[in-house]
């Protein structure tokens, strides 16, 4: 980026002079993925904050502390350098000094993962606040971050990616935007300057049903009908390749009451293929079974191979234990549903994992997996899922390996290169 000129569209160039205009006490940007909002609104944020104030602190807010790093400031921080800002990073105290033209101003690092996080925020006394990934964080954070800015001239700053229309953020600050004094601009692809059409042609060809009308339409909107309605099992399943496997790994679903689900995964030629399964219904069978008893199980799914890891359901501490006892290096799975689903669905899509043939349970379930309708998050139907879920943390484990979630599509938005920018060989 050094020594190059950026061109910002006339969307972004909006973005970066908004709080000009007396009119406005927040701005909203949302739509698209890969729009170009988060880069300019963070630009603009900081641009904002050192013209007009100093010695004053400033709220800079994501999911997750890490996902800040990740997502804003690994971008916008060598862009304000180039700019002639000093930017220093208090790491320890999660947070950073910037100055500029004899200003200078604190902007703490905060992160709205869960119901708990309001917490973290409160009792700061900030002149503004941006929230990255705004629809993600719950409702208490984001309401105590606004109510944090009570310097006179503070202004709310918010960016995210549609959800379902019943989204409390869509509903409370998007459709009262005008009542609240809120510019919201809504982002497509196109505004992105840097984004070529070849990749958002391949933006537009790797999304299906309410995640195309989201992430390429920027609409928020329902998701309905089938998780996975892009997936045929009978055209889709593979068959088995032939041959040795590089490697070896197992997800598991634990279950006591609720049916449980092992899968065993082979890696060949860059794809991980489900090879084998473990399947358990104890209501059917009338009995359930111990942790010992699982863990035989899953030793036989092995069958004296060579397991890299072994991804466990987070709830099923008992199991994971005796799983080490025998040997198993055992990983604890990300129980993230809406990233994990929107991981699971790429890498289908993208080929990168694959169901065989003969997993039977698997491909039965991924037939009938529905969105739950209604409720302000998205939801698949909690009936008797197991396989699902034991695919899931088996795809979130590999976007792990791969720099976190944002790896290939789908906390959206996310890293330095987005969906596709991070994308490296399984």
């Amino acid at each position: 980026m050094a020594g190059e000129a950026i061109r910002f569209s006339e969307k972004q160039l909006r973005v970066l002079t908004w709080w000009r205009d007396g009119r406005w006490e927040a701005l909203i940007c949302d739509g698209a993925v890969r729009s170009g909002k988060t880069f300019a609104m963070g630009v603009s944020f900081f641009l904002w904050a050192q013209a007009g104030f100093d010695g004053r602190q400033f709220g800079v807010c994501g999911k997750t502390i890490a996902s800040v790093r990740r997502n804003l400031l690994s971008e916008v921080v060598p862009y304000l350098r180039r700019l002639g800002m000093g930017v220093r990073e208090r790491r320890g105290e999660n947070a950073l000094s910037v100055r500029f033209r004899g200003h200078e101003n604190t902007f703490l690092l905060f992160g709205g993962r869960d119901e708990s996080s309001a917490a973290l925020i409160q009792g700061s006394t900030l002149a503004g606040v941006l929230l990255d990934e705004a629809a993600l964080m719950p409702r208490s954070f984001v309401e105590q971050a606004a109510a944090r800015c009570s310097v006179p001239g503070s202004r709310l700053w918010f960016n995210c990616n549609p959800e379902g229309p019943d989204h409390w953020f869509y509903r409370e600050w998007i459709l009262k935007a005008e009542e609240r004094r809120a510019l919201r601009l809504r982002f497509a692809m196109e505004d992105n300057p840097a984004l070529t059409e070849r990749i958002r042609a391949r933006y537009r060809r790797n999304y299906s049903g309410a995640f195309y009308r989201r992430f390429v339409l920027g609409e928020w909107t329902a998701a309905e009908g089938r998780v996975y309605d892009f997936f045929d099992p009978e055209r889709d399943a593979a068959a088995r390749p032939e041959g040795d496997f590089s490697a070896w790994r197992i997800s598991a679903d634990y279950g006591t009451v609720n049916p449980a689900s092992f899968g065993l995964w082979g890696r060949k030629d860059g794809v991980w293929y489900r090879v084998e399964e473990f399947y358990y219904d104890s209501r059917k069978a009338g009995r359930q079974r111990t942790d010992a008893e699982y863990a035989g199980d899953l030793e036989r799914l092995a069958g004296g191979r060579e397991i890299q890891r072994v991804i466990v359901d987070p709830s099923a501490a008992s199991f994971m234990e005796t799983l080490r006892r025998r040997g198993f290096r055992v990983v604890r799975a990300d129980n993230g549903v809406t990233d994990g689903l929107r991981v699971t669905a790429d890498l289908l899509r993208q080929g990168r994992i694959a169901i065989c043939q003969n997993c039977r349970d698997c491909l039965r379930e991924i037939a009938s997996y529905r969105w739950e309708e209604g409720g302000e998050r998205d939801a698949p139907r909690k009936r008797d899922d197991p396989d699902m879920e034991d695919m899931r943390y088996f795809a979130m484990a590999l976007a792990e390996d791969r720099g976190g979630a944002d790896f290939a599509a789908l906390t959206v938005e996310r890293g330095s290169g987005g969906i596709w920018g991070r994308r490296r060989e399984l």
